[in-house]
């Protein structure tokens, strides 16, 4: 199965508690933090909610 490699290039400051949460859900704190999932169907729609918000690349 393929993996997804997301990078936060954008804060999440001025983001609803929800995008907040979901930004921790997928294991980001910090700024230019990148963290490696594997690209189900949850992670692909969370990262696709919060793609104005992250860097997202496919890696196989």
């Amino acid at each position: 199965m393929a993996k997804l490699k997301i990078t936060q290039v954008k804060s999440g400051i001025g983001s609803t508690k929800r995008q907040k949460a979901t930004l921790e859900s997928l294991g980001l704190k910090k700024l230019n933090q990148t963290v490696v999932h594997e690209a189900t169907p949850q992670i692909v729609g969370m990262a696709n909610k919060l793609r104005h918000l992250l860097n997202i690349e496919e890696v196989k």
